[in-house]
């Protein structure tokens, strides 16, 4: 009974101050889903975040159009390049990369819509305190909302709109603090020697999420 107070009197304190924006660990390890508006699109993904060297890594596996699709992407902003990696035949292509590296957070200029608790406060282990957050996009063309847990400011959910999607819902879980595999963030043996390609428009982040076969 007196822990089941305790926590209690923990969670109100907590509700009774006001959130902030955060940022999320400098090092992550996980997975997310991202579903659509219009239905266009369905996928899952492992990522590695390493907000220090400015690296990422996703890999895809969906649907887009009812078509199935896998992607292996490592994105290093510093070097301004994206690969875009094949296991099987062991190549890649190595595109410009035109977007600044965004970390994981919630930005200064965000607006509280409100925090709740998922699941139960009733007892430790039947909830977590959560923040969700709204503001406008990087490019200003819609909005964005986003939910992060109190402690920690781990991301749950992000949610944006898009002209080809509608509103593109992503759901991150099993997140881990640190890199599982520090190797996922290096170019593979067989990637080191690819020439950039200069012919094409430079790629940004989200076109992970665009322009799918």
């Amino acid at each position: 009974m007196r822990l089941l107070v305790a926590f209690t009197c923990l969670l109100a304190g907590c509700l009774a101050q006001k959130p902030q924006p955060c940022a999320s660990p400098a090092l992550m390890t996980g997975a997310f889903t991202v579903t659509t508006q219009n239905e266009k699109l369905e996928m899952y993904c492992k990522y590695e975040y390493d907000a220090l060297g400015q690296r990422m890594r996703v890999k895809q596996q969906g649907t887009y159009q009812t078509k199935p699709f896998t992607r292996d992407y490592l994105l290093l902003f510093r070097e301004g390049a994206m690969y875009q990696i094949f296991d099987t035949n062991r190549t890649c292509i190595k595109s410009a990369l035109k977007d600044k590296f965004h970390p994981m957070e919630i930005p200064k200029d965000a607006t509280l819509q409100g925090q709740v608790v998922l699941g139960s406060p009733s007892a430790p282990g039947q909830g977590l305190l959560v923040n969700t957050w709204t503001g406008d996009m990087p490019d200003k063309k819609g909005k964005y909302l986003s939910t992060v847990t109190e402690f920690g400011c781990i991301p749950i959910n992000n949610s944006y709109q898009s002209d080809e999607y509608g509103w593109v819902v992503v759901n991150l879980y099993d997140n881990v603090n640190g890199i599982v595999d520090p190797g996922q963030l290096n170019p593979p043996d067989f990637c080191r020697d690819t020439v950039m390609k200069t012919d094409e428009e430079p790629k940004n982040f989200l076109s992970l999420f665009h322009n799918l076969p």
